[in-house]
């Protein structure tokens, strides 16, 4: 059951700031904030979609991914490749030292528009990111 509250002006602006963009809610980033887990029960995303945990957590935690490992965005149509690197926490540090908690805000930052990181990023060997789920 989700409930409204209501915040004053510069709250919600402070929430936003330590939010990542087109990934967080105010909920997600309140429960960072609390030191809460991530909601075990699946919000509506975009479009009435679920979402669920966006994190490569679980991927390092079974070894589908290791902490080191390079992903790669090949971005065909404006010969661009970006390059990630999986650190130990989940998050993706990117070539220009940007440090994103999902793959989504990883590709998100660098196309300047929300991107779906499950669908750009590939390991170096091509197996695309959503194929690891």
């Amino acid at each position: 059951m989700s409930r409204t509250i209501r915040v004053d002006d510069d709250v919600f602006v402070e929430l936003q700031s330590m939010a990542e963009p087109f990934v967080d809610t105010p909920n997600s980033t309140l429960r960072k904030l609390l030191g809460l887990p991530s909601s075990e029960t699946p919000t509506s995303g975009p479009a009435g979609t679920s979402q669920r945990d966006q994190s490569l957590t679980p991927l390092l935690a079974d070894g589908r991914l290791g902490a080191g490992q390079r992903l790669v965005w090949k971005r065909r149509n404006l010969k661009q490749e970006h390059h990630a690197v999986v650190l130990s926490t989940g998050e993706l540090r990117l070539d220009d030292g940007s440090v994103h908690s999902t793959p989504s805000g990883a590709a998100s930052m660098i196309a300047g528009n929300q991107q779906n990181g499950w669908r750009a990023w590939t390991t170096e060997d091509g197996v695309p990111l959503k194929d690891l789920r």
